[in-house]
């Protein structure tokens, strides 16, 4: 997959020092300047991206850790670098609490969509794994990036773009009925390529049913909180499916033993076109 394809020992850091976020940036650009793959870049251009990046709003991902992340014009693959500041930095987070672990992705300015799959991929190994725990405590780059690399699993490394009509192709729904699973579902779709997609909004049977007189006595028992439901509506690699399930039901949990959540996935015997809208 892009990610672990993507990082470069060469630009990793650890034990690093910065007292302010602007300080840190730059020390961002100058272990970037390190990759062969920005060889034709200079730190005040990288410098530049990033820092216009935070000022859209900032990447601290909170929990300790920051994603900051840039586009940069004249690359032609992307560099996924790791720096840890052991003593923290200042870094704008939701939580208030300062950057020490720094996932950094930078990429061409027009390949958004790998782009999206690798901050993706990142997000959900920060929110699912002790990578952090562990790479606070690594003394040398090897170290962390070997500890980094173990955390990219097994279905990380089968994801891969969409390619129209260029393999078997399933329609998979996915209905939920709790806000949060949306989120880590998608992030965990772009993961596997699935970067168009259509989300329904509906209504589940309880609604109707606790209106019913028959059923009056069962309107306190009915749980509201599941009376709206999303579906995702998306179309996915056929050898993708049984991984995406299993990826799923790591946010939702068993889908056979848990109500409030469903996957189908439906066999295409023709499609065109595309749900991209990015």
């Amino acid at each position: 997959m892009e990610l672990i394809e993507s990082i470069d020992p060469l630009a990793c850091g650890v034990g690093l020092k910065a007292k302010t976020k602007d300080e840190a940036l730059w020390k961002l650009a100058e272990l970037a300047r390190r990759s062969h793959a920005l060889e034709e870049v200079d730190a005040q251009t990288i410098y530049s991206a990033l820092n216009e990046r935070e000022q859209q709003g900032s990447t601290g991902f909170g929990k300790e850790v920051a994603l900051p992340h840039a586009r940069i014009p004249g690359m032609d693959r992307f560099l996924v670098y790791i720096a840890v500041f052991p003593g923290g930095v200042p870094f704008d987070a939701v939580d208030k609490k300062k950057a020490r672990v720094f996932f950094v992705i930078l990429g061409p300015a027009e390949d958004v969509q790998s782009h999206l799959r690798i901050l993706a991929a990142i997000s959900r190994i920060i929110a699912h794994t002790n990578a952090k725990q562990e790479l606070l405590k690594c003394r040398s780059v090897e170290a962390a990036v070997e500890s980094f690399q173990r955390h990219i699993g097994q279905g990380d490394q089968q994801a891969g773009p969409v390619r129209s009509g260029a393999e078997a192709m399933k329609v998979l729904l996915v209905t939920v009925y709790v806000e949060q699973y949306m989120y880590d579902i998608l992030e965990l779709l772009l993961e596997f390529g699935v970067d168009g997609a259509t989300i329904m909004e509906s209504t589940g049977m309880s609604r109707y049913i606790s209106n019913v007189p028959l059923f009056a006595e069962f309107i306190g028992f009915m749980n509201e909180s599941k009376n709206s439901s999303k579906t995702i509506l998306a179309l996915a690699p056929e050898r993708h499916i049984r991984a995406i399930v299993e990826r799923i039901e790591e946010v939702t949990g068993d889908l056979d033993k848990r109500e409030g959540a469903m996957v189908l996935a439906l066999d295409v015997s023709f499609y065109k076109g595309t749900m991209k809208m990015l």
